[in-house]
C-alpha cells in the first residue's frame, strides 16, 4: 500500500557539497516524509559528503517512483512493497537494496463508535473509502473470508480523503499507515480502532524498498555501495535519535504540523520498525518478500511482462542484491 501523507511539498533537491564528487538521483514514493528520513539525515549529518556524493531528490510527481526508475529517469527509487513487487513481477529491470519497515506499517481502521463492526466478517456489506486498486480488495476480501464472511462491500474511490470520510462517518472502514495516518489520528482526537492484517490471512511483510536498475548496479557498484552504506548510516541514526531526526527532517521539509513528525518518528524508533531485533538496519528477508508476491500473483493483482495475470511467482532471488553491505 502507498504511504499518504497531507504534505505540500514540491522539488526537494539537496544542497551541492563542495567535495561532492558524483551525482546521483532518488526519485520517491510520495512527498516528503518520516519513510524518508534516512536521506534527509545523511544530507545533513554529512554522510554523502563524506561518501563523494551529491544526492539530487527529484520532485515528487503522479508518475510513480517505481516507473521513474524502471524508464532510467531516476538512478535509485524509494519504492512501496506493492510497487516494487507488480513491476518487478512484469520483469522490468529494477533491483531492490534495502527495506525500510521491517514490520508492517499499514492496518484496517474503522470508527470505535460503529457497533456493528467487532471483527473483519462484520465489514461485509459496509462502505470502504480507499485508493481504488487490486491490491486493496484482495487484502480485504481475505480478511473477511478469513473471519468467515462474506466479501462483498461497497467501495469509493477518494485517495486521503478517505481519512477524513471515516472520521465524518461518510464510510466505515479505510487502510491506513499506523506510522503516519495513524498517528495523525491520535493528535487528532480521532476514536478509531484496527484490525492488524496478518490476523486475517494476510502474509506479514516490509515495506519501503529502495532500488536501482540491474544495468546501473553491474556498471557502478562501488557508487551504489558508497549511497546504500551512507543512507544506512542515515536511517540506524534516526533510529537512534528520533528527536533529533525528526528535527531535521521538520527544517527540511514543509510540514504544516510538526507533532506528525515527531510523533511518528517517535513510534518508528519505538515500535522497532527500522531496526527490528535480529535484523540489520535496512535488511531484506527474502521469505517476505515471496509470501507476498505469491498472495499477490493467487490474487489476480499481478501481470507479467506479457500484460496477462500472473499466477504464481517463480525464483525471486534476483529480484535484490544486498551485496553492498558485504563490502
Amino acid at each position: 500500500m502507498k504511504t499518504t501523507a497531507p504534505i505540500l511539498a514540491a522539488a526537494l533537491a539537496l544542497p551541492l557539497t563542495a567535495h561532492a564528487q558524483q551525482e546521483v538521483s532518488l526519485a520517491l514514493d510520495w512527498t516528503l516524509n518520516t519513510n524518508h528520513i534516512g536521506f534527509i539525515v545523511a544530507e545533513e549529518n554529512g554522510y554523502y559528503d563524506e561518501a563523494g556524493l551529491e544526492v539530487d531528490i527529484l520532485p515528487y510527481s503522479d508518475s510513480s517512483s517505481t516507473a521513474l526508475l524502471a524508464a532510467g529517469v531516476s538512478d535509485f527509487a524509494y519504492m512501496s512493497s506493492l510497487s516494487f513487487i507488480s513491476t518487478r513481477a512484469a520483469e522490468a529491470d529494477i533491483v531492490a537494496l534495502w527495506v525500510t519497515m521491517q514490520k508492517e506499517t499499514g492496518r484496517l481502521v474503522y470508527s470505535a463508535d460503529n457497533d456493528d463492526i467487532d471483527s473483519p466478517a462484520d465489514l461485509s456489506g459496509k462502505t470502504y473509502a480507499g485508493f481504488g486498486t487490486k491490491w486493496e480488495d484482495a487484502l480485504i476480501s481475505t480478511m473477511i473470508e478469513a473471519d468467515g464472511g462474506d466479501p462483498t462491500f461497497d467501495t469509493v474511490t477518494l485517495g486521503t480523503g478517505a481519512y477524513e470520510a471515516l472520521a465524518n462517518g461518510s464510510v466505515d472502514f479505510t487502510l491506513e499507515v499506523s506510522t503516519w495516518e495513524g498517528v495523525n489520528s491520535e493528535l487528532l482526537n480521532r476514536n478509531q480502532k484496527s484490525f492488524t492484517y496478518a490476523d486475517y490471512g494476510i502474509p506479514e511483510q516490509q515495506n519501503g524498498y529502495i532500488g536501482t536498475t540491474g544495468s546501473f548496479l553491474a556498471e557502478n557498484p562501488d557508487l551504489v555501495a558508497s549511497f546504500m552504506k551512507a543512507t544506512q548510516r542515515g536511517y540506524a541514526w534516526a533510529a537512534e535519535n528520533p528527536e533529533e531526526a525528526a528535527d531535521i527532517l521538520i527544517e527540511a521539509g514543509d510540514f504544516p504540523n510538526p507533532e506528525l513528525v515527531k510523533g511518528s518518528m517517535e513510534l518508528i524508533a519505538s515500535g522497532g520498525y527500522l531496526d527490528a531485533e535480529g535484523m540489520e538496519v535496512g535488511e531484506i528477508d527474502e521469505a517476505k518478500v515471496a509470501g507476498m508476491a505469491n498472495f499477490l500473483a493467487e490474487s489476480g493483482v499481478l501481470t507479467g511482462a506479457d500484460g496477462g495475470t500472473l499466477e504464481e511467482i517463480g525464483d525471486i532471488s534476483g529480484w535484490f542484491d544486498q551485496s553492498w553491505m558485504d563490502e
